[in-house]
């Protein structure tokens, strides 16, 4: 389990396909810190199995599953990428319950800056409609980020200066793919509301 409090901007070293399998290495400083192999990382919202960890990177295997639902198969070697390090017991929940199991790719509209605050709109598929309401959560690339305005097939997000300088979305062009998350607390209303008959 992830909070979506980006940790660290890290960037790819290596990225090799497997068949239809692939294995990235990432650059990294302080998500490597007490991590040990098998420990979990989100890359991107992604929920990845650190492996090879070292002081300053890590490896992890994306399975192809992972590839088709997210953006992970569109890093190429010097691509930055949000990091976070899975939640303990004794964490602060700073944003909101982030599984890192991407439901859709959404996409990069545009951002507009007011001041030292941005404003970036986010484009997202049919199928996302029903889990997203105003004010409510949504993971974008793996930040915990709340939902400012709605339209039919975007939504508005209003950034503060740490969210813009600290993650990856300041490095992203419109038209550019990003991996979205539903609030977990929807997706299972959902499915209980499914049975209720």
């Amino acid at each position: 389990m992830f909070t979506g409090i980006i940790e660290e901007l890290g960037r790819v070293s290596a990225f090799e396909k497997a068949g239809d399998n692939a294995r990235i290495s990432i650059s990294a400083l302080l998500v490597t810190e007490g991590t040990r192999d098998g420990d979990s990382i989100a890359v991107n919202g992604v929920c990845l199995t650190a492996l090879n960890v070292l002081p300053d990177s890590f490896d992890a295997d994306v399975s192809q599953e992972t590839l088709n639902r997210s953006t992970l198969g569109g890093l190429a070697v010097g691509s930055s990428v949000n990091l976070e390090r899975a939640a303990t017991p004794s964490s602060r929940l700073g944003g909101h319950i982030v599984l890192g199991h991407v439901d859709h790719r959404g996409t990069f509209v545009s951002a507009e800056q007011n001041g030292d605050f941005w404003t970036i709109k986010i484009g997202f598929p049919p199928e996302m409609a029903k889990y997203l309401v105003e004010k409510g959560s949504v993971a974008v690339e793996g930040i915990s980020l709340t939902v400012a305005a709605l339209y039919d097939d975007s939504f508005d997000i209003a950034l503060i200066p740490k969210t813009w300088e600290m993650t990856n979305l300041s490095s992203l062009k419109p038209g550019d793919p990003v991996n979205l998350e539903a609030d977990i607390i929807a997706k299972h209303i959902e499915r209980i509301m499914l049975f209720r008959g």
